[in-house]
């Protein structure tokens, strides 16, 4: 048997087509099963997520009410920390209240002595007034009196002048 080209290419054509069909029967029964895998890992996700789910939701419901257990705790906590600082607070607010009045009261009382002290202050500006007159009136006094140096001289003058009588008279 003689083979030539035409021979050739349709036997290799005739390979060709039942390969293809064998490629194309393995294929579509990969493809059957790997959609039908599919489908049953599908199933099968749904059930766990389902299963997953509810798990879920029992343990949020638990950490909810856990939550709220501490919650509670903490608010009382709290309630009681803010009920410490209000007393704090109060017995600090009635110190300072009371400093207030004390001050208040030392204010009054030095209010009143420096009103006091006012009035004396002022009387003795008057007598200080009146000394300053006197004063005055004392040394306008002693300008027409001779002080001491010249009543010293003076005296000695005259002694001088009564020797010079006495020595005239006695000439």
């Amino acid at each position: 048997m003689e083979i030539n080209e035409k021979k050739l290419e349709k036997i290799l054509k005739e390979q060709r087509e039942e390969y293809q069909c064998y490629v194309d029967g393995k294929i579509d029964n990969s493809n059957k099963k790997f959609e039908f895998q599919l489908k049953e890992q599908g199933k099968n996700f749904e059930f766990q997520l389902k299963e997953q789910g509810k798990n879920f939701e029992s343990q949020l419901k638990e950490q909810g009410k856990n939550f709220e257990s501490q919650l509670k705790e903490q608010v009382k906590e709290y309630q009681r920390y803010l009920g410490a600082c209000v007393e704090d607070f109060e017995s600090k607010i009635e110190v300072i209240a009371e400093q207030y009045l004390d001050i208040k009261e030392t204010l009054e009382s030095q209010a009143k002595t420096l009103e006091s002290h006012t009035k004396i202050i002022g009387s003795i500006k008057v007598d200080v007034e009146i000394v300053k007159t006197d004063i005055e009136f004392i040394k306008s006094g002693f300008k027409k009196k001779v002080d001491l140096e010249e009543f010293e001289v003076l005296e000695k003058r005259v002694i001088r002048l009564e020797k010079l009588l006495q020595f005239q008279k006695a000439i």
